[in-house]
């Protein structure tokens, strides 16, 4: 092992850390989606 398995910064779990990135990025681009559907809507 080196030393960055041997001492890692953070113990918390990594599904975690995953599932927050991955829940930010799909809140973004459905953001994204919607404002591109208004702004079609009322562009006609």
């Amino acid at each position: 092992m080196n030393e960055f398995e041997q001492n890692p910064q953070t113990k918390r779990n990594d599904v975690i850390d995953s599932g927050v990135g991955f829940i930010v990025s799909f809140v973004f681009f459905s953001l994204i989606f919607v404002i591109a559907t208004v702004i079609e809507l009322v562009a006609g």
